[in-house]
């Protein structure tokens, strides 16, 4: 699988909301462009990766948890954040609570991790294809990453939080697998 370099950015949303008639997210009027989409649910997420797979012909989706752990880890090193494990090295990587404004900011910005993928600690929490198993049916999402408002002990690689599919929060949005 690949999965894209950044996250899904308003540009690129924008298009296929005007395009479609889908629900258009709100920016909480920090700006549209290339920062990472927001206040886009699970099922929004679904629709834009259909839409993007019927335009280019290609399989695109969102990744499971298991294959964004591994492209966050750069394969099968053990590092804590995407791209490093050391504290002090944490934000030339991240968009967290220490850096953030308490606001997203344009996607790759930051030092990639070594799969050369943005973003993948901190900025925005990322859909993922997985539901959360305790829960039936299936109402709840996995989000991976971590956001803009979040501490360091909470941007593990390793963490994951949940939100209801249906859900359009301003610390969450997406980036695409691709078959």
């Amino acid at each position: 699988f690949g999965l894209s370099a950044y996250e899904v950015t308003f540009k690129e949303y924008d298009r296929f909301a005007i395009e479609t008639g889908a629900h258009l997210p709100s920016d909480r009027e920090w700006g549209r462009g290339n920062r990472p989409v927001i206040n886009v649910s699970w099922d929004d997420a679904n629709a834009y990766a259909r839409w993007l797979s019927r335009a280019t012909g290609k399989q695109y989706r969102l990744p499971t948890g298991a294959e964004w752990e591994y492209a966050a880890r750069s394969g099968d090193k053990q590092h804590a954040w995407a791209g490093t494990s050391e504290p002090d090295k944490l934000e030339e990587y991240a968009i967290f609570h220490k850096n953030s404004e308490k606001k997203t900011t344009v996607v790759g910005q930051k030092k990639p991790n070594g799969f050369g993928l943005y973003d993948m600690t901190g900025n925005v929490f990322e859909w993922v294809e997985d539901c959360y198993h305790d829960v039936m049916p299936c109402s709840l999402r996995v989000i991976r990453g971590g956001s803009y408002l979040y501490e360091p002990e909470d941007l593990h690689v390793t963490s994951r939080d949940t939100d209801g599919a249906d859900n359009r929060d301003g610390d969450v949005g997406f980036r695409l697998a691709l078959d």
